[in-house]
């Protein structure tokens, strides 16, 4: 599955524009950048980090905390695992930042931008 990147509550780990590839399923661990469904709008993708378990589900944090317009677990609490769709295992655009997204082994860091599916990606608004 594909992604693209909106909004500024990414920064600086990523920007709006950027497109992801996600992994489908794949096992979350805490610090993992994920996919999830916004569980009040579940027509809506988020990125964000998963920073820990939370009973059945995760708790997602965005890494720029103070950006306009920035939703996470500290507005709709912990996202349900169902509503997790996968783990970002990498950037594909723009070329020159392509690489794979490494875990945060810090924790509480995270990040959120509104996205969308795609093949390829498209842009979305936050």
């Amino acid at each position: 599955m594909t992604v693209a990147v909106s909004g500024d509550s990414m920064l600086p780990v990523l920007r709006p524009g950027d497109w992801l590839v996600v992994r489908v399923g794949g096992r979350v661990a805490p610090g993992d950048v994920v996919v999830a469904r916004h569980p009040g709008r579940p027509e809506l993708l988020i990125v964000k980090r998963a920073a820990r378990r939370a009973g059945v589900g995760w708790w997602l944090e965005s890494d720029n905390q103070g950006a306009r317009g920035r939703r996470d677990s500290w507005d709709f609490g912990a996202v349900p695992d169902a509503l997790v769709v996968g783990r970002a295992a990498a950037r594909y655009w723009p070329l020159r930042r392509a690489g794979r997204l490494g875990t945060d082994t810090r924790g509480a860091l995270g990040w959120h931008a509104a996205v969308t599916l795609g093949r390829p990606a498209h842009r979305s608004e936050q």
